[in-house]
């Protein structure tokens, strides 16, 4: 009888952990790695796993998922030398935080979308620690700024500080786009980036009440902005001009072929 799903993930899972511990054993350069040395590392791993996510590569997703796997191994077996946790504790603990701020599935608690089960969960998450963590701590200092203001903006959301009306964001927008202007005016250079970064944060928040993640928005558009500059580059070598030496309106009409082929 062939082993099951599961059974066979126990299996490989169990021969990735026996691996790793040959590897810190033998491997010069495993042996010498500590958090502080893979840290940098695994933010490279997940900005890859972002990109193969972003690309829809199911098997570049599942090469950079083993490999950001491989780096939470890691941790788990140099917190079993220093015998603070191992990877039984790790999953111990999601197990029982899953099953602790899930009670829509594991208890009695009725939701009715969604947007309910999200809010539990922050309450819930308040909860934890005997209620004495504050509503946006636990979002990590060194999150890119835009990722940061969006999560900051679900989190407040979560115990209800939030626009009674989507449409009422759109006067905070234009209010703060005044307010840029407005500094544009004065010159002031440190109040005109204090300026933009409000501007910003409101655009950020419309995108949220809009159901738009602003990271995946703003890098769609960056993706079509490379594939029109890189049609315009193209186009201006087979044409044998020089892009530093054309004009903004030459390159203007190319840069409108390059938009009606997305």
């Amino acid at each position: 009888m062939l082993p099951s799903h599961n059974e066979r993930t126990l299996v490989v899972f169990k021969e990735l952990l026996d691996i790793l511990d040959e590897l810190r054993e033998k491997c010069p350069w495993d042996k010498k790695q500590t958090n502080e040395s893979l840290r940098t590392l695994t933010i490279e791993e997940t900005y890859e796993l972002a990109d193969a996510i972003i690309k829809n590569d199911a098997q570049l997703i599942k090469k950079e998922l083993g490999d950001v796997l491989l780096h939470i191994v890691f941790y788990a077996k140099i917190g079993s030398e220093t015998s603070d946790f191992n990877m039984t504790d790790v999953i111990e603990s999601l197990n029982e935080k899953l099953i602790y701020r899930h009670p829509h599935i594991f208890g009695d608690t009725k939701v009715a979308d969604a947007t309910e089960v999200e809010e539990n969960w922050e309450k819930l998450k308040l909860k934890e620690k005997g209620g004495n963590k504050t509503v946006l701590e636990g979002v990590p200092d060194s999150l890119p700024a835009m990722v940061k203001a969006n999560r900051l903006q679900d989190k407040a959301r979560g115990v209800g500080f939030d626009w009674e009306h989507k449409e009422q964001v759109w006067e905070k927008v234009a209010e703060e786009l005044e307010e840029v202007k407005e500094e544009i005016k004065n010159a002031d250079q440190d109040k005109i980036e204090a300026e933009f970064g409000d501007l910003f944060f409101s655009l950020i928040n419309t995108a949220r009440l809009y159901g738009v993640n602003p990271e995946n928005a703003l890098e769609r558009t960056n993706r079509k902005f490379i594939k029109r500059f890189n049609y315009l580059e193209q186009q201006t070598i087979q044409q044998g001009k020089d892009l530093k030496k054309m004009s903004l309106e030459e390159m203007d009409v190319i840069w409108e072929e390059a938009k009606k082929r997305d």
